[in-house]
């Protein structure tokens, strides 16, 4: 019998008493870090007879063991950082007399699943819930004067900045109509330069569609999604900013609207773009905008553009030609390095300046200019590229134009090896341009080369007509 009370002093659970630091001012505690071993941690609401008002900058940050905290209704405010890194952190409620949450409070606590803001947070810092991989939701209470949530998405108070989408919500997302900008990487992340970089951002979000009321897309605002396939652009965008869509490998189209005036550094770097079209309303092209986009074989740059920027198009080494328009003025270094099956540059104007490694690599490619144009007399020299006119005349005089062995033909002639498309359609009122043929002008009388082109359909239609035009 005396053995019991010291088997029922054995069976009690064992109180491990929490250890933070801490710093005093005005009569006010602030936790600056914990050095338990505890996963489950209940910060206390008084320390040494003063109340513990704050949770300090880094002071829980990369701390793997911790999985849930209490925070009492004394604090008022989480420093930047606090959190940072807790990946382990799954449990956490937030009091409603914090006002202010730092920046990066809890970015990569990669075990949060949702988040509750209260009505007395009045200041989110920047990335707060950033690379919560597992967050789907944060929600904010209706009565919080600065800040706002639909569908599990953090917005300002009325809803016109879009702030954060949590990284593990999935599917297709519709932008609300209120929403004017979105803020630097609400969707994605910035990769710091790293390169390969091993993480995706909103890694689930498949279809995305923005409406036209938003004006601005921030920088690295989409960059990383990875499994982003389809992006609706509304037609009041005036900028894409800086890697907005880089690093999206499974997004093969995009159609950039006319409101579009600028596209910005690294915008679609490394995405996975198979056709693009370049409308007249921009008029810079950023450095490295869609370098590496490896998928890339066709462009189209339309009149207006004016610079096309440093390394924009380097590494499309699926581009086989490319058209540039007579309003590009400039072309900076290495725009086009790498681009290894390019063999057709066509240049509408006169020669842009740029410098000498423009083409660099690009072994196979043939730059052409148009008659009437001036510039081109060292262009070969600096560029390393031949440089050819390109004048294709058919020769509706020669004697075999017209009807020869039931074919409809003519011949075409032009500068030595020129490749030409003929093609045709059925009504100039609204043509339809439809490729009939590609010729080769490389059988030569002269200087100059000739092709023969015959089109075998031509008895199929009561009408038919012709063009010439480059790849």
């Amino acid at each position: 019998m005396k053995l019991l009370p010291i088997l029922l002093l054995l069976a009690l659970p064992v109180v491990v008493q929490a250890q933070f630091t801490f710093t005093t001012n005005n009569g006010a505690i602030t936790i600056t870090g914990y050095t338990g071993s505890n996963s489950v941690v209940v910060i206390p609401d008084t320390t040494n007879g003063y109340p513990v008002a704050g949770i300090g900058d880094n002071a829980f940050a990369g701390n793997n063991n911790l999985t849930n905290i209490t925070i009492p209704t004394s604090i008022t405010s989480i420093g930047i950082a606090a959190f940072y890194g807790c990946i382990n952190l799954a449990g956490i409620t937030i009091s409603d007399r914090v006002t202010n949450i730092g920046a990066g409070a809890f970015n990569s606590c990669l075990s949060l699943t949702s988040v509750v803001v209260p009505a007395s947070v009045t200041n989110i810092g920047d990335y707060a819930f950033f690379y919560c991989t597992n967050l789907t939701a944060i929600t904010v209470d209706a009565a919080n004067p600065s800040y706002s949530s639909a569908d599990g998405v953090l917005f300002n108070k009325d809803k016109t900045i879009l702030m954060q989408f949590p990284f593990g919500k999935t599917g297709s997302y519709s932008i609300p109509g209120s929403v004017t900008s979105l803020a630097d990487e609400a969707f994605g992340m910035n990769d710091h330069g790293q390169y390969p970089f091993p993480y995706s951002a909103c890694a689930g979000l498949t279809n995305l569609f923005i409406p036209g009321s938003v004006t601005n897309i921030g920088d690295h605002a989409f960059s990383h999604c990875a499994d982003l396939t389809s992006v609706t652009l509304g037609s009041g965008i005036a900028s894409l900013g800086v890697e907005a869509f880089s690093w999206c490998g499974n997004l093969t189209s995009i159609s950039i609207p006319n409101s579009v005036t600028s596209i910005g550094d690294v915008t679609f770097y490394y995405s996975g773009l198979i056709n693009v079209t370049i409308p007249g309303s921009v008029t810079n092209i950023g450095v490295g905008a869609f370098g590496v986009c490896s998928s890339l074989n066709n462009v189209i740059i339309q009149d207006g553009v004016t610079s096309i920027g440093e390394r924009a198009f380097n590494y499309c080494d699926s581009l086989t030609n490319v058209t540039i328009p007579n309003s590009v003025t400039s072309i900076g270094g290495w725009a086009f390095e790498y681009c290894t099956n390019l063999t057709g540059v066509y240049f509408q104007g006169n020669a842009p300046s740029l410098v000498s490694a423009v083409f660099a690599f690009d072994n196979n490619a043939t730059v052409y200019y148009l008659p009437g144009t001036t510039g081109w007399e060292n262009f070969a020299q600096l560029t390393g590229r031949p440089t050819v006119l390109w004048n294709p005349q058919v020769q509706p005089g020669d004697p075999i134009f017209g009807v020869q062995n039931n074919q409809f033909g003519f011949n075409i002639t032009g500068s030595s090896n020129l490749v030409i498309v003929a093609e045709a359609c059925t009504n100039l009122a609204n043509p339809v341009w439809s490729p009939v043929q590609t010729n080769t002008l490389n059988t030569f009388i002269g200087t100059n080369g000739t092709s023969y082109f015959s089109d075998p359909q031509w008895t199929n239609y009561p009408g038919r007509f012709y063009r010439l035009r480059s790849p």
